[in-house]
């Protein structure tokens, strides 16, 4: 892992399944915008937001009350000039606890600051962990995203589910 990913971290009194079962719970915190499964080992997932960001992720490792990381196996942004910046990189969540409590330690390996989209991806990270993830984990009520009816990529998307 690059010192240099983009990594943040929170730390709660909740125990560590209940954050692991929250990070699980996507569209509790993250987007409401989600196609698949988000809690299986191997499960492929589709996320949207408008026709703003569209990614297709997989679960690739999920260590019950410790580790969750997610693959980006494609992806677009409509506003960079490199549209499939985060494809290969790894969402990863470390859970772990420390006097009492639990961190949450999250990183998105290859988010780096030489990446075009790393400013508007670092606020957006950090609002999702800190506030929604945070809220979901420590309240029962996340602020994800909200279910969007807007005009998105629709053959891309088709594309993705039926690979």
């Amino acid at each position: 892992m690059n010192t240099s990913d983009f990594t943040t971290s929170i730390l709660v009194d909740q125990k560590p399944e209940v954050v692991f079962n929250a990070v699980n719970n996507v569209r509790g915190w993250w987007s409401e915008n989600v196609n698949g499964d988000t809690d299986k080992l191997n499960s492929t997932y589709f996320y949207h937001y408008k026709d703003v960001h569209l990614a297709k992720i997989k679960v690739i490792e999920l260590v019950p009350d410790k580790r969750v990381v997610w693959q980006v196996l494609e992806n677009h942004f409509s506003f960079i000039a490199d549209k499939s910046e985060w494809v290969n990189s790894k969402i990863i969540f470390e859970i772990t606890e420390k006097q009492g409590k639990t961190e949450l330690r999250f990183t998105h390996q290859g988010l780096v600051p030489e990446c075009e989209c790393y400013d508007i991806c670092n606020d957006a990270w950090t609002g999702f962990i800190k506030n929604s993830l945070y809220n979901l984990i420590t309240t029962g009520k996340g602020h994800p995203t909200s279910k969007e009816n807007d005009k998105f990529n629709v053959e891309l998307i088709e594309k993705w589910l039926t690979n």
